[in-house]
């Protein structure tokens, strides 16, 4: 599948989709609610045949984001999904993890330091942070960053 076949394809889930956008010629950019991550997720990677990279969160002051990174390797081109989480008391996200196991460790840290509940995810148990760490404390959060400066 060329550039021209793969933004087509993307197109059958534009339903699922808040923005599609290219800015530059091998970089997708697609943005969805949190609700529709996962199905976006699974068509890049079943119905596309993209391979996933990693998962990274930001804290974007007004919600938060989990990006998620693919390569669709037969063209070079990178294809990114922004999910907003726009519940900041209690950020929510269906893990990816049942059906792409790969993800497990960045969602494992993603929730480590932004605090973010990976529903269904199988073991949500601390990666990075020290096993005494304060619980409710997530040293990325904007919050925690104002206070200790």
């Amino acid at each position: 599948m060329n550039q021209i076949e793969l933004k087509n394809k993307l197109s059958e889930i534009k339903d699922k989709l808040d923005a599609i956008e290219q800015k530059a010629e091998n970089r997708i950019y697609l943005t969805c609610k949190a609700e529709n991550a996962c199905a976006v997720n699974r068509f890049l990677l079943e119905d596309i045949g993209a391979r996933f990279c990693v998962a990274t969160g930001i804290d974007a002051d007004d919600c938060f984001e989990i990006i998620y990174h693919y390569s669709y390797d037969q063209t070079g081109c990178c294809i990114n999904i922004k999910a907003v989480i726009s519940d900041r008391e209690k950020p929510a996200i269906e893990s990816i993890t049942p059906f792409l196991p790969a993800a497990e460790w960045a969602e494992r840290e993603i929730h480590d330091i932004l605090g973010i509940d990976f529903k269904n995810h199988p073991n949500l148990r601390r990666l990075i942070l020290a096993d005494d760490w304060p619980e409710g404390v997530y040293p990325m959060r904007k919050e925690i960053k104002a206070t200790n400066t």
